[in-house]
């Protein structure tokens, strides 16, 4: 619904974080990415999906100046991690189910066949740290590579609301109602962790595998973010998502929309 605030928090800050990190000479940044950053139908994930990029790109880049100057010299090491859903995090659907089943229903639930990948809190924090010691000290050819969790099988929401209702000692449909309520825009039936053109590989961490994705040029990129910057400045919503979309080339963008009067004042001051 903020495209240019999503721009802004993902993507901008992002790249002042690390830029922050080198100029301080730390020594890892970890970049917590999501599965909506594959194949994005939405601002949230195409915007992650662009700061993976540069971050990936980074380690490249970091990675060019050891070879150039020698191992030993001071790098900072730009890691990636990208995982589903954590259940019973801020924004999870679980505490949303409770809170509807305590009130007496109904649960809401957007499509009878809609599936996320889901981890507890412990997991995902346990193969975050793991990916960010396998990353410190990543041999070249897993520099600029996506560490992806393994989130196991995708769980059916329509399930685990059923799942929820039974656990509070109520029966589904007759207890409680499950009403559907549709995909929200830029919503997706099935979330992936994979892109067509990543290649899962193993990693030193049974809980972890790596995705080989498409480097982008950290020069050319680095112009792109500043174009997509100044763009924000002007709040033109349309601009940034099509420009956005020039970057992610997944990433379709919403519909075309006519130009407001308030989008043109912003353009013109």
């Amino acid at each position: 619904a903020n495209p240019v605030e999503g721009v802004l928090t993902n993507v901008i800050g992002t790249r002042n974080t690390a830029a922050a990190c080198r100029k301080a000479g730390v020594k890892a940044m970890v970049f917590v990415s999501s599965d909506k950053a594959v194949n994005p139908p939405n601002v949230m994930g195409a915007t992650k999906r662009l700061a993976e990029s540069y971050c990936q790109s980074l380690a490249l880049q970091e990675q060019k100046k050891a070879q150039r100057l020698g191992d030993a010299v001071e790098r900072t090491r730009f890691i990636t991690v990208r995982f589903g859903n954590v259940l019973g995090s801020t924004g999870s659907v679980v505490p949303l189910f409770q809170r509807q089943i305590a009130a007496g229903g109904p649960v809401t639930v957007t499509d009878a066949k809609v599936s996320r990948f889901f981890m507890t809190v412990r997991e995902a924090v346990e193969l975050i740290l793991q990916a960010t010691a396998l990353g410190v000290d990543a041999p070249a050819d897993e520099t600029g590579k996506i560490y992806v969790l393994d989130m196991g099988q995708p769980v059916l929401i329509l399930d685990l609301a059923q799942q929820m209702i039974r656990l509070a000692g109520l029966r589904p449909e007759k207890d409680i109602e499950i009403v559907f309520t549709g995909l929200r825009a830029g919503e997706k039936l099935h979330e992936e962790l994979f892109h067509a053109q990543e290649t899962p590989m193993p990693s030193r961490h049974p809980g972890l595998r790596l995705a080989a994705s498409r480097a982008s040029d950290f020069e050319v990129l680095s112009r792109g973010l500043d174009e997509l910057l100044d763009l924000s400045a002007t709040g033109d919503s349309a601009e940034v998502c099509a420009l956005l979309a020039r970057l992610v080339p997944e990433y379709q963008g919403p519909p075309q929309q006519p130009e407001t009067n308030v989008n043109r004042d912003r353009a013109a001051s």
